[in-house]
């Protein structure tokens, strides 16, 4: 099914006008262990979609704030995000994005992310390439790790995997030139596909936190990967390993095979 891209980008920016809103930041509460839903990530996801029903009725949704039994993952649907980085948002980090993806049997067509804070909004479409606001983008050209500038996801909601986790980072900590942690699963796919960082990796990532992200990455001419190296699907949860095709390649056969 064809959509209009930009239509879609104005909407998701006037969404993003929410984010600044810190009453509805502050009203939240918990859905487990340091997992929260706020206010605001409630009202963008009933904005937006009520917007793309009107736009396109035909089309299912699925949201991270919806139970979302009914959706057929062979069929066309969305997948939103309201607020990736909700942690960031209540403690007004200005580290938070909109992820909004479109799946026609079990692929990810159309992929947006913003970032209302920066005022960037990433997209790209299947076979047409990555763009960061208008200009194309490509994922870095560095090959090796000690050059790399590498991203790393906490999984906050399982903390019982932390010894692992941190066993791992530790070791990719040594031999790349640094580590970063945004709090967003979508910021840190959309900086690897613009070449911000060489790589971004995480598991037990939801359907709704790389959906969109995951066509950027391989849309700049990058990898998306499980952590046994095999081309990564979309699904209710996974885990992702996403930058450049080498150092992608390279965290999977060296540091994630646990």
């Amino acid at each position: 099914m064809e959509v209009n891209v930009e239509e879609l980008k104005k909407i998701i920016y006037k969404a993003g006008e929410l984010f600044f809103n810190r009453e509805s930041a502050g009203h939240r509460k918990s859905k487990g262990a340091a997992d929260y839903v706020t206010e605001v990530d409630i009202t963008v996801q009933k904005k937006l979609r009520d917007m793309l029903h009107a736009l396109y009725p035909d089309i299912q949704f699925m949201g991270e704030e919806e139970a979302n039994d009914t959706v057929d993952y062979n069929g066309t649907f969305w997948v939103l995000d309201p607020v990736d980085g909700t942690t960031n948002l209540i403690h007004d980090y200005r580290c938070s994005a909109i992820s909004l993806a479109l799946a026609c049997r079990r692929k990810v067509v159309l992929g947006i992310v913003y970032n209302p804070y920066s005022q960037e909004m990433f997209w790209a479409e299947a076979g047409k390439g990555c763009f960061l606001n208008g200009d194309p983008a490509h994922v870095s050209q560095v090959q090796s790790m000690d050059e790399s500038l590498i991203s790393i996801g906490t999984c906050p909601y399982y903390k019982e995997m932390a010894a692992e986790n941190f066993q791992a980072f530790h070791s990719i900590f040594l031999d790349c030139q640094d580590i970063r942690r945004s709090g967003s699963a979508a910021v840190d796919l959309a900086y690897a596909a613009c070449g911000r960082i060489e790589a971004f990796f995480e598991k037990k990532l939801k359907i709704w936190d790389y959906a969109a992200g995951m066509l950027l990455v391989r849309e700049a001419g990058g990898q998306v990967l499980d952590y046994h190296g095999k081309t990564a699907e979309i699904g209710y949860a996974a885990d992702i390993v996403a930058g450049t095709p080498v150092i992608a390649n390279i965290l999977t056969e060296r540091y994630l095979s646990f």
